[in-house]
């Protein structure tokens, strides 16, 4: 039997791929297609040896989540709220990156800053009051965290990985700078606090973090209306068709058409398949 699932986790052509190729090697399993654009996966399957729990459970093995399909309406609400979800964490992660590059970037073109900010001897406040705005941004976003390092664990890296572990280098490193100027500071060397200073590079984290979240709230507006659109072109396909049978008209679905049927096709009908006039 044929049975639909909605996908949820993947964020690339890899991620697709690495679902299908799991599922395609489950015993039972005759065809599987996994469509990124839609978030959706089609698995065809012996039901005498697997059920929609045991397909389920493999996607989740592979580090993705998977439901059954949901009714059309269903699924709308579902993209509706992806999509409001990716506009808040936008939003909220801008609220955090508009101070932080402020205090990180502002000097550079003169910008006046905190006096508490300013100078040598406040390095550590000004490195640990960026260190807590990105912070906020990284929790905000954890889910690209969660996704990555699951999928690495899984021996399957996706873009989400990628973004995971760009964003942390950038923030580690931030963290030992954080350290060095401790140690500048409480050793009196100023060579090494001047040293790391301006090399703490949180903004580069949370900018990571902040750009990607912007390019998936707009992809997941395109790829709602882009579904919008595919849906209603396959709402136009007939559903149904006249099957020509020992001299009678018998309503069947389009499914059950088979190669040598003749069907009837009457004034102001669609054609449900490709034949040919005869």
């Amino acid at each position: 039997m044929k049975q639909d699932f909605d996908i949820q986790g993947m964020s690339c052509a890899a991620c697709s791929s690495r679902i299908e190729k799991n599922v395609a090697q489950m015993s039972g399993v005759r065809s599987v297609s996994v469509n990124l654009l839609t978030n959706h996966m089609q698995v065809d399957y012996d039901e005498k040896m697997l059920n929609p729990q045991n397909i389920i459970d493999c996607v989740v093995k592979v580090g993705y989540g998977a439901t059954l399909f949901h009714a059309e309406k269903k699924q709308k609400v579902v993209k509706e709220n992806e999509s409001l979800d990716l506009k808040k964490r936008f939003i909220a992660s801008l609220c955090f990156m508009l101070p932080l590059f402020y205090i990180s970037m502002g000097h550079m073109i003169g910008l006046p800053l905190p006096v508490i900010l300013v100078g040598h001897e406040n390095a550590l406040i000004f490195a640990f009051t960026q260190f807590l705005l990105c912070l906020g941004i990284m929790l905000i976003n954890k889910k690209y965290f969660i996704s990555g390092f699951k999928a690495l664990l899984h021996g399957a890296s996706n873009m989400d990985s990628l973004i995971a572990i760009g964003s942390m280098a950038s923030f580690v490193y931030g963290i030992y700078a954080i350290y060095m100027l401790g140690y500048g500071l409480g050793h009196m060397d100023m060579e090494i606090v001047e040293r790391y200073h301006m090399e703490l590079y949180f903004e580069g984290a949370a900018m990571i973090l902040t750009l990607i979240t912007l390019g998936k709230y707009l992809e997941a507006k395109s790829k709602g209306k882009t579904s919008e659109a595919i849906e209603k072109l396959m709402n136009l396909t007939p559903k149904k068709a006249l099957l020509w049978v020992d001299g009678k008209e018998e309503e069947v679905f389009v499914e059950d058409v088979r190669q040598g049927d003749l069907l009837v096709l009457k004034p102001g009908m669609s054609v449900p398949v490709d034949g040919i006039v005869v």
